[in-house]
């Protein structure tokens, strides 16, 4: 005979049942299972650029071996999670990618105080010194992220032209040419050498090219051989010992409430992997891949070249006035721009000093 339990009962041996599963499922979950981290890592350029392969991709393998697997970063280059290269800040903002590598140059007016980085008479040509510079001085430029959380900020060696058919010696030789630009300083300068910019993102720039909608680019040498520039364009000019037309500052940064979210472990090995820990070692490989992209255009049976004092001169003194209407904006809008170019260059040359 079966004596059936009343059904009062029934709730408390339910209930004890319950515990006694949840407690065996803990039982049974170590530690690191209950925090392993996966994080996305959106970016715009193709998985064989020198981006990818020597800068994020190790980063991402240097977190999850420092975390011994708790972290785990998971790369989509060439915006694999949809959406356009100008989007991915507010990708990175909203949470819809975890971190994001992009141009600050990519949303106008965003960043503005960052952008003294990029002015033409500001930047000297090394990436790795622009790069501890800009860490010398962050704190002076952090209100530009109140919203994520920057694990790098950092440039390029810097924008050498690359042109289609003409070679240049002067800003008379760009007369109404039509350049791509990276930025609205970049725009600036373009107008000041007396060409036409054209912005857009950086993928579209072979599109670009081949159609003949430019006739030339602002860009560091170390995209040409992913983007096979070397191939759409004849002439690459830059200045002396690398001096550039200003460069491009980009943005690695991972969303706020996600970074804040991470156990505090697991925030040390990303700490550890941001700032001035990585900023020179970053310089290093943008400067280090520009040799490539010089090689790539000469071998294809274009031409490379370094524009004399007094040539170099001539466009220093137009762009000039691309940091006067930077100063001038930065005042409408509350800033010390003035001092920021200042600092900045005394920081620049600084770090020339020390490396």
């Amino acid at each position: 005979m079966h004596m059936r339990l009343p059904s009062r009962k029934r709730p408390v041996l339910f209930s004890i049942m319950a515990i006694s599963t949840i407690v065996l499922s803990l039982s049974f979950t170590t530690p690191s299972q209950a925090e392993d981290t996966v994080l996305t890592l959106h970016h715009f350029l193709s998985p064989k650029s020198a981006t990818h392969t020597k800068f994020l991709a190790p980063w991402a393998t240097r977190v999850q071996e420092q975390s011994d697997g708790a972290i785990e970063v998971k790369l989509f280059p060439s915006m694999a999670l949809g959406g356009k290269p100008p989007e991915l800040y507010r990708q990175v903002r909203d949470g819809a990618a975890d971190i994001v590598w992009t141009l600050i140059g990519y949303t106008p007016g965003v960043f503005p105080r960052s952008e003294v980085f990029e002015l033409p008479t500001v930047h000297q040509g090394s990436a790795e010194v622009t790069n501890l510079a800009i860490q010398e001085l962050f704190d002076e430029i952090a209100d530009d992220y109140p919203d994520i959380h920057p694990i790098l900020i950092h440039v390029h060696a810097g924008n050498a032209l690359h042109m289609v058919s003409q070679d240049v010696r002067s800003p008379k030789d760009l007369t109404g040419v039509k350049l791509r630009t990276p930025s609205r300083t970049g725009a600036w300068m373009i107008e000041a050498f007396g060409a036409e910019p054209v912005g857009m993102p950086v993928p579209e720039l072979p599109q670009a090219l081949s159609r003949g909608a430019v006739d030339g680019a602002l860009v560091p040498f170390e995209v040409m051989p992913p983007l096979k520039l070397h191939q759409l364009t004849n002439h690459s000019v830059e200045g002396r010992d690398g001096q550039r037309f200003g460069t491009s500052v980009f943005l690695f940064a991972m969303n706020k409430e996600r970074y804040e979210a991470l156990p505090p472990e697991q925030k040390a090995i990303i700490d550890a992997n941001s700032g001035i820990a990585i900023a020179g070692d970053v310089g290093r490989i943008w400067d280090g891949n520009e040799e490539a992209g010089k090689a790539a255009q000469m071998t294809s049976g274009g031409t490379v070249s370094t524009l004399n004092d007094r040539q170099m001169q001539a466009f220093i003194a137009r762009s000039e006035t691309v940091t006067a209407r930077w100063i001038e904006e930065m005042a409408k809008r509350g800033i010390d721009g003035a001092g920021l170019v200042e600092r900045a260059r005394e920081a620049i040359a600084r770090n020339q000093t020390i490396n």
